[in-house]
């Protein structure tokens, strides 16, 4: 038996093609084969030797075989899978809204609006169905799919340590003394919009020595990034850090320099980097929408929607601003982290490949 993982595209530091390996390796040292396909023009060039080409996949199977779809977005990988003579199982990651870019970028929105009606058509095509959170489960429902159960997002064991580059721990060590962090694409959705009033806020009100860092990929997001740094200019807003894609290790310096990871995301189908900014023990403050309560589980600092950026702020100061309060969010922050630590996950993907 082979275990074949679909995905949409390829780029290591994505939280979907992070799990793909990490599926991958915990096959192997269970002593099942697994390879990664996407169609090669979605793989990033440095990552292509990681992958296979998905067009090659439907002569390649086995009866014995499984494949596992990670379903995320419109893809020739959707139009391949229900075809394949073997096993099928479906990891549903969520499929962004297309609303969310139907102005700013309306090809990404028809991409996401293919992937949801090809989601639709694949109701039927799987001998088992998984996502990822109960909140993408219930997504999944409202298609009309019937009993799709919860696989919540692999991560790698060393969360929260690894290689922190220097030169990035050292750029971000420096005066100003407060950071702010989020980590995630630069996609409408994430509302870096929100962030920055909220950033401004705490600015102005309440540490004048901040400095907010937003770690995330661009590519393909250049309108929408032009209006995130007219926004901040428009809210006088200093010390404002858009890093773009990253490596691991200076990633990692974002989180150990971070004085409080903040979200404020509209719409999240998991959201790996709470559980990451957890494993730094870092404060994490976040806008209560989509599957971001359901990730934190009772941890960090959840805001109601509709309350104001100026209240937000406030409360991040003073939870920095007391020691005592800011060691409780972290212990509940801990209790989180163990839990989800603590499952098995070989047990969980068992299920999934049915043996």
């Amino acid at each position: 038996m082979v275990l074949h993982q679909l995905v949409a595209g390829f780029r290591r530091g994505d939280a979907i093609s992070n799990e793909a390996i990490l599926v991958r390796d915990l096959c192997a040292a269970h002593g099942v084969a697994s390879d990664i396909r996407c169609p090669v023009h979605a793989a990033d060039v440095s990552d292509r030797s990681l992958v296979r080409d998905v067009e090659t996949l439907p002569a390649e199977v086995r009866p014995d075989d499984v494949a596992l779809l990670h379903l995320s977005i419109g893809s020739r990988c959707n139009r391949i899978f229900p075809s394949l003579p073997c096993r099928r199982a479906i990891l549903y990651h969520n499929v962004t809204p297309p609303r969310f870019f139907e102005r700013l970028s309306p090809a990404t929105a028809q991409v996401l609006a293919d992937g949801l009606a090809q989601a639709a058509e694949l109701r039927d095509a799987a001998h088992g169905v998984w996502a990822d959170s109960a909140f993408n489960a219930e997504e999944l429902r409202a298609m009309g799919y019937r009993d799709p159960k919860v696989l919540p997002l692999l991560v790698e064991e060393d969360f929260g340590s690894g290689e922190v580059d220097p030169g990035m721990r050292a750029r971000l060590s420096d005066p100003p003394l407060a950071n702010l962090l989020f980590v995630g694409r630069l996609a409408p959705n994430k509302r870096h919009d929100r962030l920055l009033r909220v950033f401004s806020a705490f600015q102005r009100g309440v540490r004048p020595d901040s400095r907010l860092v937003v770690a995330g990929g661009g590519g393909g997001a250049e309108a929408y990034k032009a209006l995130l740094l007219g926004t901040a200019y428009a809210l006088v807003a200093k010390n404002v850090l858009f890093t773009d894609f990253i490596p691991a290790p200076q990633l990692r310096a974002c989180y150990a320099t971070a004085s409080a990871f903040v979200c404020m995301s509209d719409h999240e189908g998991f959201c790996a980097p709470l559980l990451e900014a957890m494993a730094w023990r870092v404060p994490v403050f976040a806008w209560a929408a989509g599957a971001v309560p359901e990730t934190l589980d009772g941890a960090g600092v959840l805001f109601a929607p509709g309350t104001a950026p100026e209240a937000m702020a406030e409360t991040i100061g003073r939870v920095l601003g007391d020691p005592a309060l800011r060691e409780a969010v972290l212990r509940r922050q801990d209790e989180r982290l163990a839990r989800f630590r603590a499952r098995d996950a070989w047990a969980e993907l068992r299920a999934v490949l049915g043996v």
